[in-house]
């Protein structure tokens, strides 16, 4: 258990910046949460005010004129408090909607504006996670903040608007015959009590805010806990894993993990649970103690001056809601600010996720746009090793694209092909050598420019739960014909005529009940129809049949040149029949190119890697 504790000016730090950082991108959000709960911490004090006038008058003149114009300014007040605080909530709420979404969108935001290098790191990964798993877990993290400024601010007003009406308190004397209450009057008296009432509200929410701390400093313990109960507690109803399980029983299994796991985060045998039973729940206890003995005082203290005769009914209401508010108020105000210092450990990974800088020459040459696709790409002596290992994935790569010409690359896993895309696309740069684009070191050409010359279909691709047209085009306002036209060329018309709703078809059930559900093969010729519909004089397809049945795959193939046009077209495949289509191949082996030629070729060497890899498979396909 990490014990150290974080400095007030740390603390302030960190949570300022994070409500920088809210109000610069929803600024009515901030203030209308501010202002509403400014309102609602004053408003009170008025009605306090006008009640204890209300109930001296009752117990005093009973003026019929004077208490109708007391109970008519009551309503009055009472009344346009009510509209006011149903108006800047009704503000407060529609700038508030989706608060959750709004945080996940700050995290997007940064992942998409990322370099890929370092979105591609297991470390940013997994500090992400723990950022996910503080705010999902324990409740920690970015979205607490504006609930600790919110209950600071109104703990502060409450102090104030309390304040003003309880100095009286202090100043009322009781009379000089009073007797022994005549002590009440002394100045040594006050300030003791005042000072015995500061100090016990302020003991109650450090008491609070101690047991609270068991969470934070705790928060790695909890972090893992919680990354493993997520993962247990998804497994029967995530689609991608949910049959493995319901057939293998792996249930039982991580059932097991769990009786056997001596550090149980959340059993009644959890350190948690200890710390409950214990520390956390003795401090919460005392807490909840203190607050009942500062109210007993502060009702002992009122009533005694009223009965010595210092102030009258109505007041004693006044002092004892006053004082009383007072009290939450302090009590408010520590635990805001103890709450805040729990946080602020949270908020550190918050802050080293978003610092995670942009180390990529963005570039700011025009990338020339050519109606004949005229681009040539050569890589030249190119080398690269991942980010934190001494070992290269690409050695010495010497590579010259001609246009307009079929390319595949081919290689055994781990060979490189997939780095060589990569650095192809721009979403790394190599580690040594250049790569040129019409002779030009293409880290001197605008990044966005660069990229949207290229139109890939990687393995892993994603299609999202929207319509079918959008998916294709990547956007909502889209040219239908021209998707159209890239669905049948994509081997997509057959299954599109079944699709009553067309382009408008939903694609699967997250959004929409009617929503289709595409197979792998399905799914895969609609991410060739979108690369297509792009247009780039450059598109990839890392295996772009690997989905798809031996009837699809011939299909697809038949219409090669049709589908490819006059682009630059790139394979990356282990189907090495598809390799025939090509005009070039380039073979990789161990980070570096081995081979280069045309099928026919290389495959005549029989001491080559092409003619070890075509045999190796030459059972399932002739030629």
């Amino acid at each position: 258990m990490n014990k150290k504790r974080m400095s007030v000016r740390e603390t302030l730090k960190l949570n300022n910046r994070a409500l920088s950082i809210f109000y610069r991108r929803y600024p009515q959000m901030v203030l209308s949460r501010f202002i509403s709960v400014i309102w609602t911490a004053l408003t009170p004090y008025v009605g306090i005010f006008l009640s204890a006038l209300v109930i001296d008058e009752l117990a005093g003149e009973r003026n019929p004129q004077r208490l109708r114009v007391l109970v008519l300014t009551t309503l009055f007040f009472t009344a346009l408090a009510a509209l006011a605080t149903a108006l800047l909530n009704t503000w407060k709420e529609t700038q508030n909607a989706g608060l959750w979404l709004k945080v996940n969108h700050i995290f997007s935001e940064k992942l998409l504006n990322m370099d890929y290098v370092s979105l591609d790191e297991t470390g940013t990964a997994e500090l992400l996670s723990t950022i996910r798993q503080n705010q999902g877990g324990t409740g920690w993290g970015l979205h607490r903040v504006i609930a600790n400024y919110e209950e600071l601010c109104s703990s502060v007003f409450t102090i104030l608007g309390g304040v003003s009406l309880t100095v009286s308190l202090f100043a009322s004397r009781v009379a000089e015959d009073a007797g022994v209450f005549t002590v009440l009057n002394n100045p040594l008296f006050i300030v003791v009590m005042a000072a015995v009432m500061l100090l016990i509200t302020y003991i109650a929410p450090v008491l609070s805010n101690k047991a609270e701390s068991y969470w934070a400093l705790n928060v790695k313990f909890l972090n893992h806990a919680n990354r493993v109960y997520s993962f247990f507690g998804s497994l029967g109803y995530r689609r991608p894993i949910a049959a493995d399980v319901r057939i293998y029983r792996q249930d039982r299994m991580c059932e097991k993990c769990n009786r056997e796991n001596k550090d149980n985060t959340f059993g009644s045998k959890s350190l948690m649970a200890k710390y409950g039973r214990g520390p956390m729940g003795l401090y919460k206890a005392a807490s909840g103690a203190v607050s009942v003995f500062f109210t007993g005082m502060v009702y002992a203290f009122v009533c005694l001056k009223a009965w010595a005769g210092a102030f009258g009914p109505g007041a004693v209401t006044q002092y004892v809601a006053s004082i009383t508010k007072i009290s939450s108020g302090v009590s408010g105000l520590v635990s805001a600010f103890g709450s805040m210092r729990n946080n602020a450990a949270f908020l550190i990974p918050v802050y080293e996720f978003l610092d995670i800088p942009n180390n990529m020459y963005q570039g700011s040459l025009t990338v020339e746009k050519r109606i004949d696709r005229k681009y040539q790409i050569e890589f030249r002596d190119v080398s690269f090793r991942y980010p934190g290992s001494d070992r290269y994935a690409l050695r010495h790569v010497n590579i010259k694209f001609e246009i307009g010409k079929r390319l595949a690359v081919v290689g055994m896993n781990g060979s490189g092909k997939t780095t060589f895309i990569k650095l192809l696309c721009r979403l790394y740069d190599p580690t040594e050598g250049e790569v040129l684009l019409n002779g030009i070191d293409i880290r001197k050409y605008n990044y966005m420019e660069y990229m949207r010359i290229f139109s890939v279909v990687f393995q892993d691709f994603r299609l999202f739960a929207l319509k079918l047209g959008e998916n294709v085009a990547s956007k909502t306002d889209y040219d239908r014909e021209i998707a159209l036209d890239c669905l049948k060329k994509a081997g997509f018309s057959e299954k599109l005529a079944e699709l009553k709703n067309g382009l408008e078809t939903f694609l699967y059930k997250d959004y929409e009940r009617d929503g289709v559900d595409v197979s792998g093969g399905e799914a895969q010729k609609i991410a060739i129809a979108r690369a297509l519909y792009r247009d780039s004089p450059f598109i990839i397809l890392d295996e772009p049949t690997a989905a798809l049945d031996p009837v699809a795959e011939a299909e697809i193939y038949s219409k090669f040149d049709v589908i490819a046009g006059d682009r630059t077209t790139i394979y990356i495949s282990h189907r090495l029949s598809s390799c025939r289509f090509c005009d070039k191949i380039i073979v990789f082996h161990e980070g570096s190119v081995i081979q280069q030629g045309t099928h026919a070729t290389l495959v005549a060497d029989e001491r080559g890697k092409y003619y070890e890899l075509w045999h190796a498979q030459a059972q399932y396909y002739t030629g």
